[in-house]
């Protein structure tokens, strides 16, 4: 039973490791594999689909794309960055402030 669940995890976690190393959509790709092999190769049984949460990541993914494309995300970082330059000697402070 713990050589099973170890070798579930060990999937679980090179799925989550390819996908970050892919990055972007690759993320959620290798983790629809990991979830398919979990299912169709081990039998277990899939939880409730999380529509709160993937909401959430969908509406902050939008947001942050509006942002890059507008050129705001750059602006922000300009003003940040000038902010900084000002308080160097806060900004052990102000730094996790301004992110």
């Amino acid at each position: 039973m713990a050589t099973l669940i170890i070798l579930q995890l060990l999937i679980v976690m090179s799925m989550i490791f390819i996908g970050a190393k892919v990055g972007g959509i690759g993320l959620g790709i290798y983790g629809m594999v990991g979830v398919f092999v979990l299912v169709f190769v081990f039998g277990l049984e899939p939880g409730a689909i999380p529509i709160d949460v993937m909401l959430i990541i969908v509406s902050v993914i939008t947001a942050s794309a509006s942002l890059q494309a507008a050129g705001g995300l750059d602006y922000m970082v300009e003003q940040a960055a000038r902010f900084l330059r000002k308080h160097p000697s806060h900004i052990t402070f102000y730094a996790p402030l301004t992110t």
